[in-house]
């Protein structure tokens, strides 16, 4: 279903997102779990509510995953959650695969056009529904997914644009999330999440027919590398390993 910015407006408006929200959330948490144990402790026990962190890596590293795992932490603690999806990316069966309750995710799509002024006029538009989510409040997790567009696109977002969503948020019982190819932008108190694949990470298993790389054809599961950084942390800690299993892409083990 496709909506205009007034359509949306009144939706959230009329669903009364922020009572919601206040039921299910415990005020005198500041942090949003991500389900992971040892990220969470990394992170001091969850992504910042109030602030806005960050996901970064390229394709493959698992950061969709690692979203996943927060946003389904989120809808099964029986908050709302939304993903603005600025490139339609975002496939719904894998998702539920991963844990979250679709009926507690707002799902806002994006139309991507293939040139370059497609390409902003998506991001525009996704930034615009950042910010509704944001100020209508009610939700525990607010993610913007920005991966897979080009740098040149990404360059020609305000600065203003990280100066006001932060403001947005600041004091609300909301973790927001960006998630792209490279480190965006995050709000004094947020997160960075770096992830990048382990070399030979990629795990296959079973019996069948191998390829012409002597992969397996069964994919089991990828080995990436995760740095947290923050305020308290600028040059973060040494990279811990993350496996992220191919079958539930919200299903996360560390190892030292």
């Amino acid at each position: 279903m496709k909506l205009t910015k007034s359509e949306l407006e009144e939706l959230l408006r009329a669903k009364k997102l922020g009572n919601t929200l206040c039921s299910a959330h415990d005020r005198g948490s500041d942090l949003a779990p991500t389900s992971i144990s040892a990220l969470d402790a990394e992170l001091g026990g969850g992504l910042p509510r109030g602030e806005l962190s960050e996901i970064v890596g390229a394709r493959s590293s698992g950061r969709t995953g690692t979203l996943c795992a927060a946003l389904a932490a989120a809808t099964s603690r029986g908050e709302l959650a939304a993903l603005v999806d600025t490139l339609d990316q975002f496939d719904p069966e894998s998702a539920a695969a991963a844990g979250i309750d679709l009926s507690r995710l707002l799902w806002i799509r994006g139309r991507p056009g293939s040139r370059d002024e497609g390409a902003w006029r998506a991001v525009n538009r996704a930034l615009k529904a950042l910010g509704l989510l944001l100020h209508a409040g009610g939700f525990g997790v607010v993610a913007l997914d920005l991966g897979d567009l080009p740098e040149r696109t990404l360059r020609r977002i305000p600065f203003t644009t990280w100066i006001r969503l932060p403001r947005a948020i600041e004091g609300r019982p909301t973790a927001c999330v960006l998630v792209g190819d490279r480190p965006i932008a995050r709000s004094a108190g947020g997160m960075t999440l770096r992830l990048q694949p382990v070399e030979g990470g990629v795990r296959w298993s079973g019996s069948v027919a191998r390829d012409h790389n002597g992969h397996g054809g069964l994919l089991q599961g990828l080995e990436v590398a995760v740095r947290v950084i923050g305020a308290r942390r600028p040059h973060g800690r040494r990279p811990r390993s993350l496996f992220i299993s191919a079958g539930e892409a919200g299903t996360a083990l560390f190892s030292a």
